[in-house]
């Protein structure tokens, strides 16, 4: 019988890593753990189910100190994480017996890809991370041959570290009589569940930023440049959201229905993957139900807005119009004033019927002025009372 040539590349790897001293095992109730150092600080983390109910757990640096870990493992999974996805993630591959151009493939995507190669499959989901009013978005490559599923993200993502530290129980826990491509597949599902699950808790940062922009709104003295800035931002972070979940979506699909030859044929097994997809359809919901509370709650808001800016513009309309009454009752006398002075000058006998002329005329045009806006306008009492003319 001839040899895979994915497995000689494994097999060469694999004598490699046997020649590197150092390394010492332990029982750990029904697993076997092999650390390189500290495995919460390590690189990579690999879990095997190398026989019916027994594990093997190994942690370390480099892809060689985990790959003693491939021999005669029924399914294993590897974690890795990485600093540069094009160099680091492609040597990776190569060295796990993928395709070359697999890496570059997936990362050449929209949020989301799924490539299938027949004996390989490589998957790239988006890993979220909300930032106070930033949103970010990482890839989380998923590769997938017989037997082995490898995961690669960079540092900021830590839920599949976290996974780590249970996912040689997980895998113990399957079923002795489930066929190999049901476990892949099952641990697959998991892996994808899990990267999901920590998304859709980012949606709830999202509401909170929302919630904080409402209280900036009832303050009057906040800055509308920055009110606007930060309702881009919310808005701008929630589309971004909807997005990745809706390229998730499309891989879910493809991996339900594309009839992969590494996935299993398995109904029961491939009902888990459609309820992976009512999960992300329940998170497409909620957040554009969110989305439509969040519009509606700014609407209403901005209402509020706009009536304090109203009353203040009533107020100085209201100003204005007694400026108005003022501006016209004091014209007359001003004029008369000025024609006295110019025409016949201002000494001690006229001084008195001059005063008494311009009180006059001051008292009459300040009446006249009232009267008649009096009886083209309704002049209200205050300006909460302009709103309801």
């Amino acid at each position: 019988m001839k040899s895979d040539p994915v497995d000689q590349k494994v097999a060469a790897g694999l004598a490699n890593s046997q020649g590197a001293p150092g390394n010492g095992a332990r029982g750990v109730s029904g697993a076997s753990e092999i650390n390189n150092g500290d495995s919460r600080k390590a690189k990579v983390v690999c879990v095997a189910l190398t026989s019916p109910g027994k594990t093997m757990k190994l942690s370390g640096s480099s892809p060689e100190d985990v790959m003693m870990a491939l021999q005669n493992s029924a399914l294993s999974w590897i974690n890795f994480t990485v600093d540069d996805f094009d160099t680091e993630g492609t040597e990776i591959a190569t060295k796990l017996g993928f395709g070359d151009s697999l890496v570059p493939t997936l990362l050449g995507g929209y949020y989301a890809t799924f490539e299938d190669r027949e004996v390989e499959m490589g998957i790239m989901l988006p890993a979220v991370r909300a930032e106070g009013l930033e949103l970010k978005v990482y890839p989380l490559l998923i590769l997938v041959r017989k037997g082995l599923i490898v995961t690669i993200h960079s540092k900021e993502v830590v839920r599949l570290v976290a996974f780590a530290r249970y996912a040689d129980s997980y895998i113990r826990k399957l079923p002795e009589s489930m066929a190999a491509e049901d476990k892949l597949t099952t641990m697959l599902v998991r892996i994808i569940d899990e990267t999901n699950s920590r998304n859709f808790e980012h949606l709830r940062e999202i509401e909170e930023q929302g919630d904080k922009m409402s209280e900036t709104l009832l303050d009057p003295k906040s800055p509308r440049m920055e009110i606007g800035r930060h309702i881009y931002q919310i808005k701008h972070a929630l589309i971004t959201y909807l997005n990745t979940l809706w390229r998730t979506l499309d891989v879910i699909h493809s991996l339900r229905y594309g009839d992969a030859d590494l996935v299993t044929d398995n109904p029961k097994v491939l009902a888990k993957i459609g309820l992976l997809a009512d999960d992300v359809n329940r998170q497409i919901e909620l957040s554009e139900h969110m989305s439509e509370v969040l519009a509606s709650g700014l609407e209403v808001l901005q209402a509020l807005y706009n009536n304090q800016l109203q009353i203040l513009n009533n107020r100085m309309a209201l100003v204005m119009t007694w400026l108005t009454i003022l501006g016209t009752a004091v014209l007359v006398p001003n004029t008369l004033a000025t024609i006295f002075g110019f025409a016949f000058g201002v000494d001690s006998t006229t001084l008195l019927w001059a005063m008494l002329v311009l009180i006059l005329s001051t008292v009459n045009a300040t009446f006249l002025a009232y009267w008649w806006v009096k009886r083209r306008v309704i002049i209200p009492a205050s300006a909460e009372e302009v709103s309801k003319l």
